[in-house]
């Protein structure tokens, strides 16, 4: 009581203007900090039907759910532009999240099939046909049999189709 009574005299405690000043960007960070709790909503992907291993994942077979388990695995998709266009390498069930893990690129090169084979060092460029013992999509290294000599070689699968040759 005393020590109240010393500082009002002295002009030591906080005015209702600085109070207000104080409380005011207290109480907008904590609407603010609500707000992002809300907007921290999390989508994923899952099919509407059973898709197979090996199908081609359309826009028009996948729903986008809102994601209430806090605990779900890691590394689901989460939009349907991630996801539309690849293969799947397993079975995707209808109301399950669809793992990124669980998706591939669509092959460029089908075994079997006639590619062209291109091996570049500066000036010397030699291109021939070969067929891939493998199927393969852009960006993989496989192996291709020399349709002339019968060799068989390891190149990178390019954009374009051809496949570039490693030198060994």
């Amino acid at each position: 009581m005393f020590r109240l009574k010393a500082a009002l005299r002295s002009g030591k405690t906080l005015s209702a203007r600085w109070s207000a000043a104080l409380v005011a960007p207290a109480a907008l960070v904590g609407l603010l900090v609500a707000d992002a709790a809300l907007a921290d909503v999390r989508t994923a992907v899952v099919p509407k039907r059973i898709i197979y291993p090996g199908e081609e994942i359309q826009a028009g077979q996948l729903e986008v759910v809102e994601v209430t388990n806090p605990n779900i695995v890691k590394g689901f998709a989460e939009s349907i532009s991630d996801v539309n266009g690849l293969i799947t390498k397993r079975t995707l069930l209808p109301g399950r999240v669809i793992l990124v893990s669980a998706l591939r690129e669509p092959f460029l090169v089908n075994r079997g099939t006639t590619v062209q084979m291109v091996f570049d060092d500066g000036s010397l460029v030699i291109r021939t046909n070969g067929t891939p013992l493998q199927d393969a999509a852009v960006g993989e290294l496989i192996r291709v049999r020399n349709k002339d000599s019968g060799v068989i070689v390891s190149g990178t699968v390019m954009a374009d189709g051809t496949v570039h040759v490693v030198a060994k």
